[in-house]
């Protein structure tokens, strides 16, 4: 028997569908511009891109400007009896809008499309449920989806019965179903809330148990398709999935890692963030971000090959904040510049300028996490960020002192060297918090510098 995900992606290949981008346009100076910083283009492309994350037959994409929304379909008459015509006469099985519907909205267009619709939030719902992999990831995405859904006549129920998965938006079981289902959906509400809270607490033990080998914490966080689980691929020589795909990663991953100078840290792979990200799903993925905000170094990945990279980056620090991190904050964000590979030798050399010209606390790094150009400077810059709270030690050894040389090599970093006349070292070494106290013990002469 096939696995269910592989069914899934088949009947999503065999289902044609149209995506269509309905955006408001306001009128400013005369010019026609978006209300949302980016080009039409670029957003009804990233809709595309979401839909085919879940393997859907996209026939075409079609962008609708809008002087106003309509109450009961969001799109003008006129424009909705147009692409009915086009949807039986290609045989579309459904259409992906990118925007929010409301559920009558949603019934509204079914009913005059004569196929499933799904909204922006529904999309994002599906390619949530096929990614997510840990127990936590997949009890939120039902959560969330749930709560969507719970006012929303819609064939999309098959999920009650999974215990993984996507959510079936294509097939299921009828509408009468679903109204006898309510309660069930209810009930089935509270058991997952009563779940996350017991897996919750086994993340809190697992964090405090990681506590205890208090590496520092490096995040990675940056828009979807940025290239954060390459770049983690890279650091950590890890298999994560890294696929050009939108939301490829949805489960934070962790893995200690040595850096060259030997500190060692803890480096978290973290969820793409998006633009109009529904907020339910904000707070339902909250829990994906833990690692982030309790990070020491979080690095803000950039696709700086991409057109919308500004817009982006400012979707990234709007969520940051709301998270209550700094995102101007150089000590602890660093902005990595990813996908140098894909600029041209001009454009490369530029932006090499621009980072340099910014002050060195917040100096973004220029990478190519694919080719590995610039891995050196990354790593430079997280360990002079993490290097800021770790004390260092003065200290002589005795002529011949092999052995106590080795264990500072091993638990910290030496960063002076004098070999004095009579064989005595005299050492300036650097040591993670954990090492400390054994290193006190070992070298009671030892002078703190700060």
């Amino acid at each position: 028997m096939k696995p269910l995900d592989e069914i899934e992606r088949e009947i999503a290949a065999n289902t044609a569908a149209f995506v269509i981008g309905p955006y408001l346009q306001s009128r400013a100076a005369g010019k026609t511009v978006d209300t949302n910083q980016r080009s039409f283009a670029a957003r009804l492309d990233e809709a595309v891109g979401l839909a085919a994350a879940i393997d859907l037959d996209v026939v075409d994409a079609i962008q609708v400007l809008l002087p106003a929304l309509r109450p009961a379909t969001y799109l003008g008459k006129g424009k909705v009896e147009e692409i009915a015509a086009r949807i039986k006469d290609e045989e579309i099985g459904l259409v992906v809008m990118d925007c929010a519907l409301s559920p009558v909205q949603q019934r509204n267009l079914e009913k005059a499309f004569g196929c499933k619709v799904i909204d922006r939030t529904g999309l994002i719902l599906e390619i949530f449920g096929r990614r997510a992999r840990t127990k936590e990831g997949a009890l939120q995405v039902e959560l969330a989806h749930l709560n969507y859904q719970k006012s929303r006549l819609v064939r999309s129920w098959t999920h009650l019965e999974r215990q993984r998965g996507g959510f079936g938006f294509l097939g299921g079981p009828g509408e009468t179903q679903i109204e006898a289902d309510r309660r069930v959906i209810q009930e089935r509400m509270t058991k997952i809330e009563r779940d996350l809270d017991t897996v919750k607490r086994t993340r809190s033990l697992h964090r405090a148990s990681r506590k205890r080998v208090p590496y520092p914490v490096v995040a990675l966080v940056g828009y979807t398709n940025a290239g954060k689980s390459t770049l983690f691929n890279r650091l950590t020589a890890a298999d994560v999935l890294a696929q050009d795909m939108l939301f490829a990663t949805l489960d934070p991953t962790a893995r200690a890692i040595k850096l060259p100078h030997g500190a060692r840290i803890m480096l978290s792979d973290t969820v793409g963030f998006i633009s109009d990200l529904p907020t339910q799903l904000v707070a339902a993925f909250r829990a994906t971000l833990e690692d982030a905000i309790e990070a020491d170094v979080l690095l803000h990945v950039r696709d700086l090959a991409h057109e919308d990279t500004q817009a982006q980056a400012a979707d990234v620090q709007a969520i940051l904040r709301d998270l209550g991190i700094d995102p101007e904050d150089g000590q602890r964000v660093i902005e990595v510049w990813n996908k140098a590979d894909l600029l041209d030798p001009a454009e490369h050399e530029r932006q090499l300028g621009l980072a340099e010209l910014k002050a060195e606390k917040a100096r973004p790094v220029l990478v190519s996490a694919l080719t590995g150009e610039g891995m050196g400077r990354l790593t430079d810059a997280i360990e002079a960020r993490i290097a800021v709270s770790r004390p260092v030690y003065a200290l002589q050894l005795e002529p011949g002192d092999g052995k106590s040389l080795a264990w500072l090599h091993a638990n910290g970093e030496i960063l002076t060297r004098q070999d004095e006349e009579d064989g005595t070292l005299s050492l300036t070494v650097r040591l993670p918090p954990e090492r400390e106290g054994a290193f006190g013990a070992r070298f009671p002469q030892a002078q703190r510098q700060h």
